[in-house]
């Protein structure tokens, strides 16, 4: 038996990266995102592919900003941990399984499989989410009509919103920045994520209470998969009002007034406010994602 063999891939032989079994489904998970061959690596042994990851950024992003594929073979786990440990990028891991994952002994064993080998190479657990899908199927949630909405065309409107937002969150990557840069490193990282979306800044919404007071934001995004709620966040001292769903409805009625034919979404595990919102709202679970970040590294 030969020795592994790491490589990135080209465009000459990114057909390779499909000959692995992909027992969680992933590739129906991606089938409208777009990889870079050269940001596609695969392990082989006896040129067999044993191993694969892709990492993923956006069109004009000169590196990766996550890995969103990561396979292996059965009983490859090292080969697993060699090909995560010998990229030349320390990103973000997200692996994406299908619902009820956690019920079928073979997804089981073959998403711990993965797990093991991130944890080996030296990611750590972030959290663990649910992935949403509407369609026209599920009929548009209704609109309470209690808030007033309007776009915004000032950052600092919004910035200073997210930092109310975060200073008490459920969101674990924003607990994250905050304990890396604090409140303003978590509201400037939104709003960089969401001037790089390709959808329009126009879009982004502000809520207020008949009374004048900021009740929230959410901002209908395109993400480079299609139409998604990009977020949802209610100031503290307005919580406890059921104010989330009605920036959910309202998100959901913009998106499909701007063409949408279906709409993504997601909520951290943990988050059972905003997944019984999103339940209320029409949006099944269709996947779920766990999210690895390197240990002891910023990303």
């Amino acid at each position: 038996m030969t020795g592994l063999v790491i490589r990135a891939l080209s465009a000459s032989d990114a057909h390779l990266f499909d000959t692995l079994p992909d027992p969680l489904g992933a590739r129906e998970g991606h089938r409208r995102t777009t990889f870079r061959p050269e940001w596609q690596r695969v392990a082989l042994r006896d040129g067999e592919v044993v191993a694969r990851g892709a990492w993923w950024g956006g069109s004009d992003d000169p590196e990766p900003v996550n890995i969103n594929w990561f396979d292996l073979a059965e009983g490859e786990e090292e080969a697993g941990v060699e090909l995560l440990r010998s990229a030349p990028w320390q990103v973000e891991l997200e692996i994406n399984l299908p619902g009820g994952w956690r019920e079928d002994t073979g997804l089981s064993a073959a998403a711990e499989a993965r797990f093991a080998a991130a944890r080996a190479a030296g990611y750590e657990l972030l959290v663990e989410r649910f992935l949403y899908r509407w369609t026209p199927e599920q009929g548009l949630p209704e609109r309470p009509d209690r808030l007033r909405f309007s776009a915004e065309p000032d950052d600092a409107v919004f910035f200073d919103a997210l930092r109310r937002i975060h200073s008490v969150t459920l969101d674990a990557h924003a607990i994250k920045a905050i304990e890396e840069g604090g409140v303003d490193r978590a509201a400037q990282e939104e709003l960089d994520f969401f001037h790089w979306c390709p959808s329009p800044r126009e879009w982004w919404r502000t809520a207020y209470t008949p009374e004048g007071e900021l009740a929230g934001i959410h901002i209908p995004a395109h993400n480079p998969s299609g139409p998604t709620i990009g977020f949802i966040g209610v100031v503290p001292e307005q919580r406890g009002r059921g104010y989330a769903y009605d920036l959910l409805a309202d998100c959901t009625h913009h998106l499909v007034e701007q063409g949408a034919e279906f709409i993504s979404g997601a909520t951290d595990r943990p988050n059972f406010p905003m997944a019984a919102n999103f339940a209320k709202a029409g949006f099944p679970v269709v996947r779920e994602r766990i999210n690895f970040v390197p240990a002891g590294r910023e990303v």
